[in-house]
């Protein structure tokens, strides 16, 4: 009898876990389905989608909606990534914070709420870095910068942080690896028109000045 109700407990106790396992991972998705770059967009009626590059993120809000947009999108798309993370440590550990950057990130990504169109994840990403580690945040951050400075490119910028940030938390964040992989692996596919025109030196620069 007693080993009958410690069963039943245990297995209470794992369900209730596997709950918020669930709970935590829809709610960073959904949190990933906030689009800044669509709604600014929809408030002066522009379709960020069909302006400019159609990317609903920082880079196209900057060259179709100006500067302050383009702020406060960045600032949005990276806390919406460390809200997400910060949760699933909250409710479950540093595994479902993991697996809830994953979730984020492919709610900015495709957002059920957009048909599925959203951004390519780069500023999401990287505010689910700053909740994992700081310094791993710090360390992508400056490769993107020098490849930025380098190139004028924000597109090779950011392909430069995904190829680094798995490498990175294999040493900084080594429990962040696995999911660092995928992430890093759905940026490089998102970018793959980008990778085309810079491969035929089609890729548009950045004006630093401008």
């Amino acid at each position: 009898m007693e080993y009958l109700t410690a069963f039943f407990i245990v297995d209470n106790q794992n369900l209730n876990f596997s709950f918020l396992w669930i709970v935590a991972l829809l709610i960073a998705y959904f949190l990933g389905n906030i689009s800044p770059a669509i709604l600014l967009g929809k408030a002066v009626g522009v379709d960020i989608k069909h302006e400019g590059s159609g990317n609903a993120g920082t880079t196209n809000v900057l060259r179709v909606l100006g500067k302050k947009s383009a702020a406060i999108t960045l600032v949005i798309d990276i806390l919406k990534g460390v809200l997400a993370v910060k949760l699933g440590f909250w409710l479950c550990g540093y595994v479902v914070g993991s697996l809830c950057a994953v979730a984020v990130f492919c709610g900015h990504i495709w957002p059920c709420f957009y048909h599925f169109k959203g951004g390519k994840g780069v500023a999401t990403a990287f505010g689910t870095l700053l909740a994992i580690d700081l310094w791993l945040a710090l360390a992508v951050l400056a490769v993107v910068a020098v490849f930025l400075f380098l190139s004028k490119r924000m597109s090779v910028g950011s392909l430069a942080g995904a190829v680094s940030f798995p490498v990175l938390s294999w040493f900084l964040a080594p429990g962040f690896f696995p999911a660092g992989c995928v992430m890093a692996l759905i940026v490089i596919i998102k970018h793959r028109a980008n990778i085309v025109r810079l491969l035929h030196g089609e890729e548009p620069k950045m004006s630093f000045k401008k």
